[in-house]
This record gives C-alpha cells, structure tokens and sequence, in this order.
C-alpha cells in the first residue's frame, strides 16, 4: 500500500502541469504582421491572464517600425483607451471585460482596424475532481494514521487508508487523461454553431487600384474588397493566417518585380496597402487568406501601370539585393510532379518572421499558379525548402528570410523539363 501511495503520489507530482491541461487559445499571444507607413512590422498582442487588467502590444520591425498610435475599443460597451508602442517600447491598454474588441492602430496617414478577442481561460472543470480527490485522500489518510494509532486492530485504519488510495489514484489518472478530456470554451470567446455544419461559402474578391491606372515611379493604394459568395455582404471573419489576417504577393508579368506585403483592414471586407512599381506594365496579385471554419484559399487578380520605367527609390518595404544568396536545386533538373530541394545560402542569422524562418514563393511563367512552401527547420547559414513543381515550364521563384537588417528577398528562376 505505500509503494502504491508513493507511485501516485509521484504521478501526481511529475504530470500535474499547467501548460499542457488546456488546449485552448487563450494564454497565447496574438501576432499580425502588417505592411504600414512603408514598414514590415509584426504587432503581438500579449495574452491577457485577467480581466480587468493590463493588455500589452508589442511591436517587432523588420529592421524597424515607426511610433504607432493606438486606439483599443470594447464593442460591448463602446469604452476606448489610447497609448502609442514603438519598437522597444511597448503600450499597456487597460481592459475592462472579455470579448471583442477593436485595435486601432496608426502611422502617419495609415490607419488600420484589428478585431480581435480578449480571452481569459476559466480553467478546467476536470480540476474540481482533480484537487477534490487530493484534499479527500489527504484527510482519509490523516483518518487513517489516527484510527490506526488507536485501534490495535489496525482494520478500520487499512479500509481508510485504501480509499485514500483510491482517491489519489482517481485524482493521478484525471491528471494524465486530462489533455484529452473536453473542456469549456474560455471567457470572451465567440459562441460555436451547434446546430449547423462547419464551413462557410468561399469569399469573392475585386481587387483594385487607387488611381484606377497608377503610373509607374508614383505611390498607389493596391486594395482587395471581399464579399461572401452566398449573400454578397463584406466577409470580415478572417483568421490570422501564419501571423497575418491576409498576405498579399504582387509580381509583374515579366516576374522582375515582387513585393509579399500585409495589408492592412480599413474597413470591414476591405483590405488596403500601399505600393510604388517602377516600370509600366501587367502586375499580377495573389491574396492569401482564411476565412473562419471554411480553411485557406487563393485570390488572384491584376492590374496595368502607366507610364514609362523610372528608377527611383520605392517608399514601401522593398526587399534587400541578395548579395550573398547562393541557390542549389536538387536535383539540378526537376521533374515535374516530384519533390525538389531548394537551399539558399543566407546572408545573416535568420530571424522567426510570420512564424518561419524562411518563405519560398514560387510562380509560373504564365501566373496561372503560386506556390507558397516554409523552412521547418532551425534558423541557420542555409534555409532549406522542399517544394514540387506541378508542371514543365519556367518558374520565377524568391526566397525569403529576416535578419535584423530586415527582409531579404532572393530571386531565381527554375526550368522543368517536358
């Protein structure tokens, strides 16, 4: 009986951990990346633990970021509190309650608004039972010593002392189990339909451009509404996407220029971002996004530019000339249909952006496909991608990577054989 009292008592005490009881969103930051007054920048909403409380938004640059103004409003109840971050110097908001609320975040003459939940985990139901049983066997025992202690017969003591027993076992067995066991949603989350199927109608999308025919060299608005498909009203539901509400790849047709930008939310279903090209032409657009239960999707689209080749300084957050990037494909002639090597030699240590450590945009010649693949592994001198061409042709491909000179863009090109 005590060397089972002790096997359970170490049980306990080896797998009662906090971290790995609850599988739920909250206690987990939330990170968006965003594309705002010419800057890459990701904003981490830290996890609130209590409400009312301090709710604290970080700022990460890519290599830096600009004083960003912040304007946090509850949608229950219309309270609003300000603060300004920067990187390095973080806002503390005060929260009054759960739920949903709006961040409002500013940077010169850009403004974009984050929805987002407050959430505050309740705890586990699990655990009433869990530290029930440990207090119940802990007085058992205690009975149990005592009736012992005076009962020369030792016989109540040992009825006792087993149901202590019992008791620790239950509590130890919960503890392990309770991973698995279902639990209660966190306060402040959305309500779940219960009596519907999961999935929504895939989103429509126009995408256009303020002016409606940029010229090249100038500063425009590259803008994507969404709609859903079944009633046509503004879908503004998305998820965060590998740390971003959308992700927005512009390239030109003839595949020379590429920006993979994050644009940021003006209004519901509105998603906005500004870009400058330098030369006229045919620019295709991807929109990477996901829509709540209803899984990733592709939105293309294009638009013309104007004017004649201008060789001027781009105010958005143009990628770094690769100096040192050293791409090796293997095998050196990709099958069409069959997985490839791809590693690029870094210039830098690679820093986590938009969760990974590095990114591989692949598109074909013709732009009916995009292909958007991670490196898995650990931040090194050399990223390592695998990814499977779908077809012969010519592909233009960039790699991508953060170091703390910010965002480093290589670009290569691959034929796959007939």
């Amino acid at each position: 009986m005590i060397r089972l009292l002790c096997l359970v008592g170490l049980l306990v005490v080896m797998l009662a951990s906090p971290a790995a009881a609850h599988d739920v969103k909250a206690g987990a930051d939330l990170r968006i990346a965003q594309t705002i007054a010419g800057a890459e920048l990701t904003l981490v909403i830290k996890a609130t633990t209590r409400v009312p409380g301090p709710l604290r938004v970080e700022v990460i640059g890519f290599p830096s970021a600009p004083v960003l103004d912040l304007r946090l409003r509850s949608v229950a109840d219309g309270r609003v509190v300000h603060g300004t971050a920067a990187s390095g110097r973080p806002a503390e908001l005060r929260v009054e309650e759960t739920g949903p609320h709006e961040l409002t975040v500013s940077a010169g003459d850009e403004t974009a608004l984050i929805p987002f939940r407050v959430l505050v985990d309740r705890g586990s139901g699990w655990e009433f039972l869990i530290y029930g049983g440990l207090f119940v066997a802990g007085l058992l025992l205690v009975g149990g010593l005592l009736t012992g202690a005076f009962n020369r017969r030792g016989r109540s003591a040992f009825v006792v002392t087993a149901v202590a027993a019992a008791g620790l076992a239950v509590a130890a067995l919960i503890v392990v189990l309770e991973p698995w066991l279902p639990t209660g949603p966190p306060d402040g989350a959305e309500p779940r339909p219960t009596d519907s199927a999961l999935g929504r109608p895939y989103v429509q999308r126009v995408v256009t451009t303020i002016p409606a025919r940029p010229a090249a060299g100038e500063e425009f608005v590259a803008q994507v509404e969404l709609f859903d498909g079944a009633t046509g009203r503004p879908v503004d539901d998305l998820a965060i996407h590998h740390e971003a509400m959308a992700h927005l790849v512009v390239t030109s047709e003839d595949g020379r220029y590429f920006r993979h930008v994050h644009p940021l939310r003006t209004a519901p279903g509105r998603l906005q971002v500004r870009l400058r090209a330098d030369r006229p032409g045919r620019y295709l657009t991807y929109v990477e996004l996901e829509r709540t239960d209803s899984g990733g999707q592709l939105l293309t689209g294009a638009f013309t530019v104007t004017g004649s080749a201008k060789s001027t300084a781009s105010s958005d957050p143009a990628p770094q000339a690769a100096a040192a990037g050293a791409v090796t494909v293997t095998p050196a002639v990709p099958q069409a249909g069959r997985a490839a090597t791809v590693e690029v030699t870094t210039s830098g240590t690679p820093r986590p952006w938009l969760g990974m450590a590095g990114h591989l945009i692949v598109r074909a010649e013709n732009g009916e496909f995009l292909g958007h693949v991670h490196e898995m592994g650990k931040p090194g001198g050399r990223l390592r991608f695998t990814f499977g061409f779908p077809a012969p042709g010519r592909y233009f491909a960039w790699a991508q990577y953060a170091t703390d000179r910010g965002i480093t863009t290589v670009p290569f090109t691959v034929e796959v054989p007939r």
